[in-house]
């Protein structure tokens, strides 16, 4: 095997701080808390009232390409195409001109789609299983946001 330097050449980052890596690096400059009341759910029956959200994203301008994908995506996987397609956007990257095994992308998360998993168990209680998406399970796993 032979040594390959790997370069960092663009930054994007979706974050309780920002929509964008300037804005996240900016509020954590300021010393800014991205921890609020929620907002996305009701919390009131839960005995913390506070998190980290992600506020005021629209992922549409990141699905350029399919933009019914917006409807099929859980959450996670559009925040993390947004932080993607900024990367790429500040790296001045085409992906049509290059060599596609040679790009990469480090994405943070634990697990993801729990929004789709949540509304298929909805689903599977109200309606059967007949009803859940095939795609449930497959949305949970941490790299579903990769092609």
């Amino acid at each position: 095997m032979t040594d390959r330097r790997i370069v960092i050449t663009g930054i994007g980052a979706v974050s309780p701080l920002g929509n964008t890596a300037a804005e996240t690096w900016e509020g954590m400059k300021q010393g800014r808390s991205g921890i609020a009341r929620i907002a996305s759910i009701d919390a009131s029956a839960f005995p913390s009232q506070i998190a980290g959200e992600v506020r005021n994203y629209d992922p549409t301008p990141y699905f350029k390409s399919d933009p019914k994908a917006v409807r099929r995506c859980d959450r996670f996987e559009q925040l993390a195409m947004g932080a993607a397609v900024m990367a790429m956007e500040d790296a001045a990257l085409d992906p049509e001109k290059e060599d596609k095994t040679r790009i990469g992308v480090m994405i943070g998360s634990g697990i993801g789609g729990l929004g789709i998993h949540s509304t298929n168990c909805e689903t599977l209680i109200k309606s059967g299983p007949r009803r859940v998406s095939p795609f449930c399970i497959p949305c949970l796993l941490y790299t579903s946001p990769s092609p």
